[in-house]
């Protein structure tokens, strides 16, 4: 398994099929122009199997971290430590472009995503709630 920082829209395109969605030509080009976002995808035999995105978010109080915005890995690859590859790759990036901490948000019945986070070192936010608007 090879993991690649994601900078040109025709991987993108190549790994469609990692992302909820078909990905949007025009958000996928603003998101890889801004330095501060990152994807990473995991290769299997030169095969896109998996994939994380990243955004670094400063505030002016607590400095810069990593948010990890979304991972997934496909079915017949899981269970093979890709996505806590993935994770820990993308903390390294994040550490290297001085983010002091990672963090993210997943759903309490999502068995696999908290086994991954937990993997990786990270820990439950006790008393957190998690909130989302949506404008369409």
């Amino acid at each position: 398994m090879k993991i690649r920082r994601i900078t040109d829209l025709d991987d993108v395109v190549a790994a469609g099929h990692l992302f909820d969605s078909t990905p949007l030509a025009e958000a996928t080009q603003r998101f890889l122009d801004d330095e501060r976002h990152h994807l990473l995808i995991a290769y299997v035999d030169d095969q896109p199997v998996g994939m994380v995105t990243g955004v670094e978010m400063t505030h002016p109080d607590k400095g810069t971290e990593m948010f990890v915005y979304e991972l997934g890995v496909e079915e017949p690859f899981q269970k093979r430590g890709i996505a806590k590859a993935l994770v820990s790759a993308l903390g390294a990036l994040g550490h290297s472009r001085g983010c002091h901490g990672m963090w993210t948000a997943t759903g309490e019945d999502n068995a696999a995503a908290v086994a991954t986070y937990s993997s990786v070192g990270a820990a439950t936010e006790k008393g957190q709630v998690v909130f989302g608007w949506r404008w369409e």
